[in-house]
Order: C-alpha cells, then sequence, then structure tokens
C-alpha cells in the first residue's frame, strides 16, 4: 500500500517539536508493516540541503510565485519537497522569524504544501499514487479541501496539538485558491474566518489523536479548545493513537552522547552520567541529592510556572532541578533568576540540543512533566527508556504512559512514576514529597527505574495501528 504522509517538520531535518520526531520515524516504522509512506514536506533551506538525488517532477506557479515539486531521499527516506523560495526560502523557524514573530503569509505558506499534498493524491500524472493521504496538524488542515472531482484517495488527519489551530481571516480565501462555496460551518469557517485544523477535521475520512486518554480530553468543553462539538458529532471517525519513541535512538546501553552507558542489570553506571551532568551544569556534585529535570518546551502549557511556584518545596527537600529548553520569555527569566538566587542548586541551559538532551535524560534521577495538557508527550518516554523516574501530571499521553507508584502498584510490582493532579503548585509539592520519600529507599527506587525501562514504547504497536487503519479505510 502507498500512503504520502503531509507534514511542516521532519525529524532529523527541522523539528520544533514532536510532530518532527513521529512524521520522521512515520515511514520507517511503516515499512515492516508492508506500507510504503513517502513524506511531502516544505522546501525550507535545511530540507533542500538534505534531500539526495532529487529531480524535478513538477513545474508550476503557487501562491503567486514559481515552484518545483522535488523528488529524492533522505537518508532510508523518500520525500516528495515543494520548493517555492518565495514561500520558505527564509532564516528562522518554519513558523516564525529569528524574533519568533509568525511569518505573515503563513496562510499561503501551509495552504501551498496542502493544495500540493492533494495533488499528489490524485495523482498529477506521477506513476506513484498513494491511496492514503495522512496529514498532520493545522499547517496541513486544508488538504481535503483541495481535492477537485474524480477519484480521490482516503484521508486521514492527526491532531498533534488541538491548542495550535491556524486561524486566518476569510479573506484570504480567494488567494489560497479556494471556492467560496466551502466556506461554511460545514467546510473551512470557523469563527468568521479560515480556520485550517478545522477544516482538517472537518473534511477528512478519519481523524487520529496521540494519545487514547487525549482523545477523551478533546471531546470535553475544559479540553476542546472550542471544537469538542465538532469532535464529539465526529467521534466514530475519532482514534487515540499512542506515539512512541525511536529505540534505536534512544538506547541507553549504545548511546554514544551519554558518558556511561548503561542497561536495567547496570544501574549503578548512571552515577556516572549523574556526576557529568552536575558538572555540566554547574551543579554541586552531590550523588546524594535528588536531581529533577525539564526537558523541553518551557511554557504554561507544560506548566513550567506551576514548577517554579513549587521550587521552594524542591529546593527545601535536598533537591536539585536542572532544565535544558526554550519557551515563554517571562518563564525563562523567572527560571534563570532562580538559577542566579540557588547557584549550584539550579540550573538553567536555555535553547535545545540534541545530545544534551540525551546527557540530561542519562543524568536526572527524575523528569518533571507538570503539564496542564499534553497530547502524548515523548519526553516521559526518553526517560523511562533511561531510568529516569517520571513525576507527570496525570492528563493525556502522561496518564497513558506513566503508572503512578502508589501502594498498590509498588505491592504488584508494575509502578514507574509519580502522577499528580491538579495542576497546582500545591499538587506538585506533594508528587516531590512523594517522589522524595520513594528516593529514600533505594532498592524500590532502583525498582521503578527498572519497570519503566522494560515498558515498550517503540514503534512497533502504533505502527500496527495505523496500518490497520489505513487499510480498514481503503477495504
Amino acid at each position: 500500500m502507498r500512503v504520502l504522509s503531509v507534514a511542516s517538520e521532519f525529524y532529523p531535518i527541522v523539528k520544533t517539536g514532536g510532530l518532527a520526531d513521529v512524521a520522521g520515524v512515520l515511514p520507517g516504522a511503516m515499512r515492516a508493516q508492508g506500507i510504503e509512506v513517502r513524506t511531502l514536506l516544505p522546501g525550507y533551506p535545511a530540507v533542500i540541503g538534505a534531500l539526495q538525488k532529487a529531480v524535478v517532477v513538477l513545474e508550476d506557479t503557487v501562491m503567486g510565485g514559481p515552484a518545483k515539486l522535488l523528488l529524492g531521499r533522505a537518508g532510508t527516506d523518500t520525500l516528495f519537497v515543494l520548493d517555492a523560495p518565495h514561500l520558505y526560502e527564509r532564516m528562522g523557524t518554519p513558523y516564525a522569524d529569528r524574533d519568533g514573530v509568525d511569518w505573515p503569509d503563513n496562510a499561503q505558506r501551509f495552504a501551498a504544501l496542502a493544495q500540493m499534498g492533494a495533488r499528489i493524491g490524485q495523482g498529477i500524472g506521477l506513476e506513484w499514487v498513494p491511496r492514503v493521504v495522512h496529514s498532520h496538524d493545522w499547517q496541513t488542515g486544508l488538504l481535503p479541501a483541495y481535492f477537485t472531482d474524480g477519484p480521490r484517495p482516503a484521508t486521514v488527519f492527526t491532531i498533534h496539538n488541538l491548542a495550535f489551530q491556524g486561524w486566518f481571516p476569510a479573506s484570504i480565501m480567494a488567494e489560497i485558491g479556494l471556492p467560496d462555496a466551502l466556506f461554511t460551518v460545514d467546510g473551512v469557517e470557523y469563527f468568521g474566518g479560515v480556520g485550517m485544523l478545522k477544516a482538517g477535521l472537518r473534511l477528512s475520512d478519519r481523524i487520529t489523536t496521540v494519545s487514547p486518554t487525549y482523545m477523551a480530553e478533546i471531546q470535553t468543553p475544559e479540553a476542546g479548545a472550542g471544537l469538542d462539538g465538532l469532535l464529539r458529532s465526529r467521534a466514530s471517525a475519532l482514534s487515540g493513537i499512542l506515539n512512541g519513541i525511536d529505540r534505536v535512538q534512544w538506547n541507553p546501553s549504545r548511546d554514544k552522547a551519554i558518558t556511561a552507558p548503561f542497561g536495567p542489570n547496570t544501574l549503578r553506571r548512571r552515577a556516572r552520567n549523574k556526576a557529568a551532568l552536575q558538572a555540566r551544569m554547574g551543579l554541586q556534585p552531590d550523588a546524594a541529592a535528588l536531581l529533577f529535570g525539564v526537558v523541553g518546551r518551557l511554557t504554561e502549557q507544560k506548566g513550567i510556572d506551576v514548577l517554579v511556584d513549587a521550587l521552594p518545596a524542591l529546593l527545601a527537600g535536598g533537591g536539585q532541578l536542572a532544565v535544558l529548553g526554550t519557551g515563554d520569555r517571562a518563564i525563562q527569566q523567572r527560571l534563570t533568576d532562580a538559577a542566579t538566587a540557588h547557584p549550584g542548586r539550579v540550573a538553567v541551559m536555555l535553547g535545545f540540543d540534541e545530545a544534551v538532551a540525551h546527557q540530561m535524560q542519562a543524568g536526572i534521577d527524575a523528569l518533571l512533566v507538570p503539564s496542564r495538557f499534553e497530547p502524548c508527550g515523548l519526553t516521559q518516554l526518553c526517560a523511562l527508556r533511561y531510568g529516569a523516574v517520571p513525576v507527570v501530571a496525570r492528563v493525556g499521553g502522561l496518564a497513558d504512559t506513566v503508572i503512578d507508584a502508589n501502594a498498590a502498584a509498588l505491592s504488584a510490582g508494575v509502578a514507574t512514576g509519580v502522577q499528580f493532579s491538579p495542576v497546582t503548585a500545591e499538587a506538585l509539592e506533594g508528587a516531590l514529597r512523594r517522589a522524595f520519600r520513594l528516593w529514600s529507599y533505594s532498592e524500590t527506587w532502583a525498582d521503578v527505574q527498572r519497570n519503566g525501562m522494560a515498558a515498550d514504547f517503540g514503534w512497533a504497536g502504533p505502527a500496527r495501528a495505523y496500518a490497520d487503519l489505513y487499510r480498514s479505510m481503503v477495504a
């Protein structure tokens, strides 16, 4: 079976979040299921630079400028790339300039990607024609709106984060090449404008999201971000398929980025990674201190403001905190102020470095993920794999992947971390106290570590679920 995946990010070429990880691993994971996945990406400079043996399969005018559709390879993956310099040849992130200001033509940039995905889906003279088109997040939500009369593939749309919806004024309709007939509540119209994510939810044949609990949450007014009614009306088309991680990339026994590779039977070697991380981050070299870590975006969604509020309890318990990430400037400032006020106890590295992320997971004792909502989360899956005990909010994919170390779970020998709810400083402080208590029983802590390391959150299971979905759509 042939499947076209359409995404705005693709690891390891371009990444701002978990979408890139999923889009990047999907083609390889699906090969084992007998499914050929090719991916369509925007022609950012990094993508053009990574493309090998590229050939031009189409030339046209797209959104007012010349464009080429390229076909080439990047590693083991086959990529289509929309090479449209007027849309994508610029410095910054995929969505914003170097100052974090959204590109003013994002509507046109991602409408063009969706339009090309629809054209590939319907053939456009290519020998390779997909039976399923799988689009990801708001950047590709308009794809099914661009199908013309005639045969069309089945479509599936994945929500990676419902909070980012891609809303634009109605005045863009003509410019992005959509007929006025689609500007209805049953089409692309959303609160008087064009809702790209809403269009994907309304017009795609099937909808998936990245964990079962998040699938249930987004059908409620509290977590539905204004789209819960639409999602409830399409409940029969909705599935929750938990994300996985690349177990080759994330393998503590063979990780060249860390100081001392280790496994479930050699947990003592983690101490060398902890010491190396403390030295790198400027923390006191204290093996007895419970070292907490944060790896990821420093935003209110991730609950990092709540963590800062709870920081006095973490320090009072004798803990240390290491932070790697970037995000809201106000939260970044609060964290750097805390590091200044508590040298050797709190350390912050702003930005993101893949090698340091591996060193963090291998060196911290516990990972903090106090998210207000979390569609799936990948950082806690990496932590489990590396023997870092996750302390997480009981939401979304965090609830689906971490087994709380309550008395029953500890007695049954299945606990893998600590959950808390609601997402308040008081509840997080309670979770920190539970973590400190667990840490004081070294053998029990090691059992929890090994339980997490034994959990299989690779891509074999999710790949089977996607393969079953694809096949059911074209049966």
